[in-house]
Protein backbone atom coordinates (compact mmCIF):
# COMPACT_ATOMS: atom_id res chain seq x y z
CA UNK A 1 0.00 0.00 0.00
CA UNK A 2 1.32 3.35 -1.17
CA UNK A 3 1.72 6.51 1.45
CA UNK A 4 -1.24 8.40 -0.67
CA UNK A 5 -3.27 5.10 -0.39
CA UNK A 6 -2.76 5.00 3.36
CA UNK A 7 -3.69 8.52 3.72
CA UNK A 8 -6.87 8.36 1.45
CA UNK A 9 -8.04 5.88 3.50
CA UNK A 10 -6.91 7.95 7.05
CA UNK A 11 -8.70 10.83 5.84
CA UNK A 12 -11.74 9.12 5.47
CA UNK A 13 -11.47 6.89 8.86
CA UNK A 14 -10.93 10.70 10.30
CA UNK A 15 -13.87 11.97 9.11
CA UNK A 16 -16.31 8.73 9.42
CA UNK A 17 -15.10 8.86 13.12
CA UNK A 18 -15.49 12.47 14.29
CA UNK A 19 -18.94 12.68 12.49
CA UNK A 20 -19.96 9.70 14.76
CA UNK A 21 -18.39 10.88 17.53
CA UNK A 22 -20.32 14.11 16.92
CA UNK A 23 -23.73 12.77 16.39
CA UNK A 24 -22.87 10.46 20.21
CA UNK A 25 -21.83 13.77 22.00
CA UNK A 26 -23.89 15.83 20.67
CA UNK A 27 -27.42 14.18 19.96
CA UNK A 28 -27.06 11.19 21.61
CA UNK A 29 -25.79 11.68 24.50
CA UNK A 30 -28.51 14.55 25.14
CA UNK A 31 -31.26 12.65 24.05
CA UNK A 32 -30.67 10.23 26.70
CA UNK A 33 -29.57 12.31 29.56
CA UNK A 34 -32.42 14.70 29.07
CA UNK A 35 -34.84 13.73 27.49
CA UNK A 36 -34.59 10.04 28.93
CA UNK A 37 -33.67 8.06 25.67
CA UNK A 38 -31.73 5.84 26.01
CA UNK A 39 -31.49 3.99 22.24
CA UNK A 40 -29.40 6.05 20.31
CA UNK A 41 -26.78 6.13 22.28
CA UNK A 42 -26.70 2.40 22.40
CA UNK A 43 -26.57 2.05 18.78
CA UNK A 44 -24.58 5.35 18.05
CA UNK A 45 -21.82 4.61 20.75
CA UNK A 46 -21.60 0.56 19.63
CA UNK A 47 -20.87 2.54 15.44
CA UNK A 48 -18.42 4.67 17.15
CA UNK A 49 -16.18 2.14 18.71
CA UNK A 50 -16.00 -0.24 15.75
CA UNK A 51 -15.42 2.81 13.58
CA UNK A 52 -12.63 3.80 15.95
CA UNK A 53 -10.75 0.06 15.68
CA UNK A 54 -10.84 0.98 11.71
CA UNK A 55 -9.64 4.64 12.53
CA UNK A 56 -6.57 3.64 14.60
CA UNK A 57 -5.94 0.70 12.10
CA UNK A 58 -5.57 3.53 9.25
CA UNK A 59 -3.59 5.66 11.47
CA UNK A 60 -1.23 3.12 12.30
CA UNK A 61 -0.91 1.76 8.52
CA UNK A 62 -0.16 5.89 8.04
CA UNK A 63 1.97 6.39 10.63
CA UNK A 64 4.11 2.50 9.72
CA UNK A 65 4.01 4.08 6.08
CA UNK A 66 5.43 7.83 6.49
CA UNK A 67 7.69 6.48 9.55
CA UNK A 68 6.14 8.59 12.55
CA UNK A 69 7.45 8.99 15.96
CA UNK A 70 5.32 6.75 18.18
CA UNK A 71 4.24 9.63 19.92
CA UNK A 72 3.02 11.42 17.24
CA UNK A 73 0.74 8.08 16.29
CA UNK A 74 -0.46 8.17 20.20
CA UNK A 75 -1.29 11.67 19.70
CA UNK A 76 -2.85 11.17 16.50
CA UNK A 77 -4.98 8.44 17.71
CA UNK A 78 -6.34 10.55 21.17
CA UNK A 79 -7.89 13.00 18.37
CA UNK A 80 -10.50 10.38 17.64
CA UNK A 81 -11.63 10.36 20.97
CA UNK A 82 -11.59 14.10 21.28
CA UNK A 83 -15.30 15.51 19.66
CA UNK A 84 -13.54 18.16 16.46
CA UNK A 85 -10.33 17.03 16.82
CA UNK A 86 -10.27 14.12 14.52
CA UNK A 87 -11.05 16.72 11.90
CA UNK A 88 -8.13 19.29 12.63
CA UNK A 89 -5.64 16.81 13.34
CA UNK A 90 -6.48 15.05 9.36
CA UNK A 91 -5.98 18.28 8.03
CA UNK A 92 -2.96 18.87 9.14
CA UNK A 93 -1.64 14.94 8.98
CA UNK A 94 -3.22 15.72 5.41
CA UNK A 95 -0.47 18.84 4.42
CA UNK A 96 2.83 17.61 6.22
CA UNK A 97 2.55 14.25 5.03
CA UNK A 98 1.89 15.52 1.83
CA UNK A 99 5.04 18.00 2.57
CA UNK A 100 6.55 14.71 3.51
CA UNK A 101 6.88 16.35 6.86
CA UNK A 102 6.40 14.59 10.26
CA UNK A 103 2.67 15.24 11.75
CA UNK A 104 2.96 16.78 14.68
CA UNK A 105 6.95 18.60 14.59
CA UNK A 106 6.96 22.11 14.12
Amino acid sequence: MSIETALRNYRISAWVTGIGLLVLVFIAMPLKYFFGQPELTSVVGVTHGFLYMIYIVCTLLLAERCRWRPLDALLILVAGTVPVASFVAERRVTHRVRAGQMPLSS
